[in-house]
């Protein structure tokens, strides 16, 4: 039972960051703020999805994918942001 709780305390600060990060690319366009808020979307889904299995398992290995392409999309915006900065 705590441990879905705190699962559940880091899905909600998860979506919190998302929705902030959401305003920040509504106000300044900076898709930089958009990859974070997808990130951050992505990782609180995947944190949301321990409270529906039986037995959660921290080292599964669809856990680590779903954080390396949240990663991938940070990285993709900063590249873009510098590449479009040089130019």
């Amino acid at each position: 039972m705590l441990i879905g709780f705190f699962i559940g305390v880091i899905v909600v600060a998860s979506l919190a960051a998302a929705m902030f990060f959401l305003r920040f690319w509504r106000e300044s366009n900076d898709m930089l703020f958009l990859a974070f808020a997808i990130a951050f979307t992505m990782e609180g889904l995947n944190r949301a999805r321990f409270l529906f299995e039986g037995k959660p398992n921290e080292g599964s290995p669809s856990i680590y994918l779903v954080r390396l392409v949240a990663f991938l999309i940070i990285l993709a915006a900063i590249l873009w942001k510098n590449r479009r900065g040089r130019q």
